[in-house]
């Protein structure tokens, strides 16, 4: 073969190589640039204008609008542990549609004892409703209570009556910090292992390992509008801490006649409780939640909590709540 012309042959493989490498390059980027695109654009217009003018973050997802309502302004300290704001001082409402294209409304404020009637009386002045009005901990400092609004129309007129009392979050002196709180460690527990006994995969905040299991299995319904995890019908552990002095807090939530079986599994495990109630009203079936916290060893958290989530859903079913 003319040497000349191997050299040509190469060159020319060479440059249409390099030239196809290019086009792989810049399809991958115009179809990243068109995914980030379609992303942006599931949300629903009224619920980009619904974040816009309460002026809060939130994310759209699995049809549901989440707005954060996170209590950054507090220092929280239960039973002397400090604890950061994704523990359990992240307040939030969720709206999704229901009949009739009506958007429903549920959510949780995180409140200090001066800020509770403030805030409910903004509520019920501007047509919401309150359904429920209870703490999550024992000897917290400062006093921390938890009001759950609910509310149904269109979607930028809740926005409208919620931002009153949303207004008044953070106005009390009372527990508030001239600074912001300290920046969470990173975490210090072992995930694999806590994964492994709750059976599930939780997600990590800075030091918090967070785990939230939704009720497939119950079909609650306001208005049309399905509540879900999103919305609220969850059940959920946090923990800070280490493997060996750990913390752990969250919420269970159970059909009537699981109530004293998970007491029971708590219990066994040294879980403390400390609140039963319900988030809703007129829900059928009948939701009811309680409140837990405890430290100790990681694992031993872990367990306990695992026992509870065992005590959940038709032996049979196949919602995600068996194991």
């Amino acid at each position: 073969m003319n040497p000349d012309w191997d050299n040509k042959r190469k060159s020319f493989n060479s440059h249409e190589g390099g030239y196809a490498m290019k086009r792989i390059i810049v399809c991958i980027t115009l179809l990243v640039v068109l995914a980030l695109r379609l992303s942006a654009q599931d949300m629903p217009k009224d619920y980009q204008e619904v974040l816009s003018y309460i002026n809060r973050k939130g994310d759209y997802k699995d049809d549901v609008l989440k707005v954060n309502l996170p209590r950054n302004d507090l220092r929280v300290t239960v039973a002397g542990v400090e604890t950061p704001t994704s523990f359990g001082f992240g307040g939030w409402i969720a709206m999704r549609k229901g009949d009739k294209d009506i958007d429903v409304m549920m959510g949780d404020l995180v409140l200090l004892e001066d800020e509770v009637n403030p805030v409910m009386s903004a509520l019920l002045d501007n047509g919401l409703e309150v359904t429920a009005l209870h703490n999550h901990f024992f000897w917290e400092q400062p006093r921390i209570f938890y009001m759950h609004v609910h509310g149904h129309g269109n979607a930028i007129d809740i926005a409208h009556s919620i931002k009153p009392a949303i207004d008044l979050m953070g106005k009390s002196v009372q527990g508030t910090t001239s600074t912001a709180p300290p920046s969470a460690p990173l975490i210090a527990l072992n995930t694999d292992k806590l994964n492994q006994i709750i059976g599930r995969k939780g997600e990590v905040n800075g030091s918090v390992y967070k785990v939230v299991v939704g009720r497939s299995d119950m079909m609650v319904k306001v208005m049309g509008a399905r509540i879900e995890s999103r919305m609220g019908l969850n059940t959920r552990a946090a923990l800070i801490g280490t493997d060996e002095s750990a913390a752990i807090a969250g919420d269970v939530a159970m059909r009537e006649e699981e109530v004293t079986s998970v007491l029971k599994a708590l219990r066994k495990n040294g879980l403390n409780v400390v609140a039963i109630h319900h988030h809703m009203t007129n829900e059928r079936p009948l939701v009811i939640f309680l409140h837990y916290w405890a430290t100790g060893p990681a694992e031993r958290l872990a367990a306990g909590f695992r026992a509870a989530l065992d005590k959940l859903g038709k032996p049979g079913s196949t919602d995600d709540m068996n194991h």
